[in-house]
């Protein structure tokens, strides 16, 4: 998925609340650093997600608009909580979970991330 994506122009990152330690250390074991633009971890911000700094930080970093921005995630909560932010969210519903009931809505949800390259037009 990330190679589909970066064949299409697209600059990808990964946002965590876990540390630094935690998320290179999956990233270099996955072998997809090649594959990544950034990592963002909360331990930049000091703060965890759903708070909106943690989402800031992106638009930040790619000098974007937050509308600008596809966020995916499997986290009912995560996803809600990035669309309420201003990021347009695509949430990878794996279990078919119902929606949280908090502010903002994911534009799309797909069971997996196999339909994300044609949803983004690539």
């Amino acid at each position: 998925m990330l190679r589909a994506l970066k064949a299409g122009g697209m600059k990808t990152a990964i946002l965590t609340n876990g540390s630094p330690e935690m998320v290179n250390g999956a990233v270099e074991n996955a072998g997809i650093m090649d594959l990544l633009d950034e990592t963002f971890s909360v331990d930049m911000v000091k703060v965890y997600k759903p708070h909106p700094d943690v989402y800031q930080m992106v638009p930040d970093m790619f000098d974007v608009d937050a509308t600008r921005v596809c966020f995916m995630y499997s986290n009912a909560w995560d996803a809600a909580a990035a669309a309420n932010f201003g990021f347009r969210v695509v949430w990878i519903n794996r279990y078919s979970q119902p929606p949280e009931k908090i502010p903002g809505t994911h534009e799309h949800m797909l069971p997996t991330l196999e339909g994300l390259p044609a949803l983004l037009g690539l």
